[in-house]
């Protein structure tokens, strides 16, 4: 009888689950993309960082924020990165900042840490996007694997040319985004506020 009651629950649980990945975590609303020389957010979330990087200030510095640098060189010399975090129950649909065409994608293996640590979070998995757009020139999105996402989907393809705000990826439960651009790009948000894939403009050229 105990065995039965447990089977019963656990096939509750399961159905439960099924239906929350279904119908709340696949969910895809659509969004209104702006007009204008904007970048838009790649996800839904919080901001949590916002920082210049200068080849000075990272030549200095060891560790995660070399890794940054890493990234952020073939965007320019003078950059602006900004981290989202994506909680399991925000949209996990990541899409383009800006349109443009898919100059290359990247998808790197990495250890597992909680994608709400900025500086860990870079050793995390991740997919690099680098599109380049006409007015802006190269922007990079990073889609950062969390502690329980362990598979990130990437749904742009080297050479094609992407939308603003067009679908460019999903990952699974709890992750980052981080976007890279030039220097010149205006930030037009700031750390704590929630922004949403496609919609919230992040900064303008």
């Amino acid at each position: 009888m105990l065995a039965e009651i447990l089977v019963y629950f656990i096939s509750l649980s399961v159905i439960a689950l099924l239906i929350f990945w279904r119908f709340w975590f696949l969910r895809d609303p659509e969004r209104k993309i702006p007009e204008g020389r904007n970048i838009v957010s790649p996800a839904d979330g919080e901001i949590l960082k916002i920082i210049n990087v200068k080849d000075s200030e990272l030549n200095m510095q060891k560790g995660h924020l070399g890794r940054i640098h890493s990234a952020t060189k073939e965007i320019g010399r003078q950059t602006k990165v900004i981290s989202i975090f994506m909680s399991p129950f925000d949209v996990h649909y990541n899409r383009a900042p800006v349109g443009g065409k898919v100059i290359s994608v990247k998808h790197t293996k990495g250890k597992f840490f909680s994608a709400f640590n900025f500086e860990k979070s870079l050793e995390n998995e991740k997919n690099e996007i680098v599109i380049k757009n006409r007015g802006l020139g190269k922007i990079k999105v990073i889609q950062v694997a969390g502690f329980l996402a362990r598979r990130i989907v990437c749904f742009a393809k080297k050479n094609n040319n992407v939308a603003k705000g067009g679908k460019i990826g999903l990952i699974n439960l709890g992750s980052q985004c981080v976007l890279i651009m030039p220097q010149r790009a205006r930030i037009k948000v700031k750390e704590g506020e929630r922004v949403l894939a496609g919609s919230t403009i992040l900064g303008v050229y």
